[in-house]
């Protein structure tokens, strides 16, 4: 099968999401990258020299550098002839391109896929993780959406394959973007972090979340997240949200401040490879994931564990 994967990057660096797109594409069939955006041949070329990519497809114009879903699906649509399958990471901007191209092939997509079982047979998790389906398709071509953080990114090779440009300009008209507010940290990206500290409603305000945690998290080099509670609180944006309705992760270590365990908020983490959760309720559901629980007050258990850090 020959697979077209979109390409997730911001002008100038791959994201990590569309690494892990590659590797389930990889293990469907022959992967073809598809880059969209202006004055993003760096991209292109740091994709051509991934493992597993036989050729990538660069659409370079300004119509594309705001990689509208509208434009981005006709694009994918124009080449998609050429393909079996058509992948996308299961982002805010994949979960709103494939759909459109899923409609017009006139296909039912397959969301969310954590593995592949065959050419068309993909496991997918429902009822908010706690079950997981297995989906064989008999569509003539698929549309799939991966959850990024189930496979693991291939490497490089010491050869770049082909880059092919695409001459066709799709500009739409049908949406335009407004503006843009982009949240600048040092820490870590949450999606791709190795090491999370995520802190919940019981750190009673947005001071007291940010003065708790972020001493923690710059200790161990961790990025930070929240619970949806504590983002609906006001304690810290939606950006940092995990959850079935935030970022789904799944780290080396999951620190869980605060957090009850409501089944939204395992589902977006409960893959990390390391739980641990601090929580004065003994009988909290996230207890039931964690591989190590402390029962206490968090705002004893946190300046302990600093001290014995800088020791």
């Amino acid at each position: 099968m020959k697979i077209l994967v979109m390409a997730e990057h911001n002008g100038t660096t791959v994201e990590s999401q569309t690494l892990a797109a590659i590797a389930a594409g990889v293990q469907i069939g022959s992967v073809e990258v598809l880059v969209a955006g202006h004055a993003c041949s760096a991209v292109a070329e740091r994709i051509a020299g991934l493992e597993g990519v036989e050729r990538v497809w660069l659409a370079d114009a300004p119509a594309f550098a705001s990689q509208l879903a509208e434009n981005v699906a006709a694009l994918a649509l124009e080449l998609m002839p050429r393909f079996d399958a058509f992948v996308a990471p299961a982002t805010s901007r994949g979960k709103a391109v494939a759909p459109r191209v899923a409609a017009i092939l006139d296909v039912m997509q397959i969301s969310d896929i954590v593995a592949v079982d065959g050419p068309r047979v993909f496991k997918r998790p429902i009822y908010a993780g706690n079950a997981i389906q297995t989906v064989e398709s008999e569509e003539p071509k698929l549309v799939l959406t991966v959850r990024t953080s189930a496979f693991r990114p291939l490497g490089e090779r010491a050869h770049v394959c082909e880059i092919v440009p695409v001459a066709t300009v799709h500009e739409l008209g049908l949406s335009e973007l407004i503006g843009s507010d982009v949240v600048k940290s040092d820490r870590p990206e949450l999606a791709s972090a190795k090491i999370i500290v995520s802190g919940g409603r019981a750190l009673r305000d947005a001071e007291t979340f940010s003065r708790t945690l972020a001493p923690l998290a710059d200790r161990l080099g961790a990025a930070i997240g929240a619970s949806r509670a504590a983002v609906d609180a006001g304690y810290i944006s939606n950006e940092y949200q995990v959850g079935q309705t935030g970022k789904i992760v799944a780290p080396e270590i999951y620190l869980a401040v605060g957090i009850s365990g409501a089944i939204q908020h395992l589902a977006g983490m409960k893959e990390s490879r390391v739980i641990i959760a601090i929580n004065s309720d003994a009988d909290a559901p996230i207890f039931q994931v964690a591989d190590y629980g402390l029962v206490g007050d968090l705002f004893e258990a946190i300046p302990e564990i600093l001290k014995q850090l800088a020791a």
